[in-house]
């Protein structure tokens, strides 16, 4: 699931004590509700009010913030159990991020009731996994729509914490699971790596409903909103095309952090193996 520097070995006091501070160190301060959001032409206003996602975002953002704010009492460290509140609190800023814009531009948004958790730890890995699927695609999209100007320069660069916050929010997962999984008596860790597996799976499934859908075949839900807006964002690319840009996009935004700790390979590796697949043009 994740790569690590030879020297470092996952599950120790180092890597605990470095995945805290990590995570700790690098949040960023900001208020939603404090944002001076831009002007936006008529054009810019219709094309943003246009997309479809916004209720789906914030729904899932609302889910997300729940389930990990809840997750923090799987944790008995005090600094790990502060990071993963943290992550709860950054989760609900992006919900409050997305309201703010919504009533701002006058984009129709209902607030979900807050989510309950039923099952903290496999609540915690769905939307964990759930968010490396949907954050790898994002940072393709996001490069996309800026490099079109689909969006205002304003805009971008309100959202570009965001998008970086996520991979921070991912690169914390995996590193957690892996140490999550470290502290388990040994016969239990077998059973670990099965309820990992079933959950990826489920994820697989879903995303490659959405994916045959994009290519005009049927089956796809509608809770992959980072995956189903490259069809709303007026950028012309091919589906190979978007892979690769998100296999960049993933390598430069992983590249600032420490290179002690352990990096996504999941998405990246089945994204990897989907764009030798495909074809130049499809």
């Amino acid at each position: 699931m994740s790569d690590v520097a030879a020297s470092f070995a996952a599950g120790t006091d180092e890597h605990r004590r470095l995945l805290a501070r990590f995570f700790l160190d690098t949040h960023l301060e900001y208020v939603p509700e404090m944002i001076n959001w831009p002007r936006l032409s008529a054009a810019d206003h219709a094309r943003l009010a246009g997309l479809s996602i916004w209720q789906e975002a914030v729904a899932t953002e609302n889910v997300t913030s729940h389930t990990v704010a809840a997750a923090a009492a799987l944790e008995s460290d005090p600094e790990i159990r502060k990071a993963i509140e943290l992550q709860g609190f950054e989760e609900n800023r992006h919900a409050r991020l997305l309201v703010a814009l919504a009533s701002r531009y006058g984009i129709p948004v209902t607030t979900p009731k807050p989510y309950v958790s039923k099952s903290l730890e496999s609540d915690f890995m769905s939307a964990g996994f759930g968010e490396c699927f949907d954050s790898f695609f994002a940072f393709g999209l996001f490069a996309l729509g800026k490099k079109s100007g689909y969006f205002s320069s304003e805009l971008i660069d309100i959202f570009e914490p965001v998008v970086q916050e996520e991979a921070r929010h991912i690169l914390f997962f995996v590193n957690w699971v892996n140490h999550r999984r470290s502290q388990l008596p040994w016969w239990r860790r077998p059973l670990f790596r099965l309820r990992c597996g079933g959950i990826i799976l489920k994820k697989i499934m879903a995303r490659v409903r959405t994916a045959r859908s994009m290519r005009g075949r049927s089956g796809a839900g509608n809770d992959n909103f980072t995956l189903t807006a490259r069809q709303e964002i007026g950028v012309s690319i091919t589906l190979r095309g978007l892979v690769g840009t998100c296999l960049s996009e993933n390598d430069r935004r992983m590249a600032v952090y420490d290179p002690r700790l352990l990096r996504p390979r999941l998405v990246p590796s089945i994204a990897r193996f989907i764009y030798r697949m495909l074809p130049a043009k499809d």
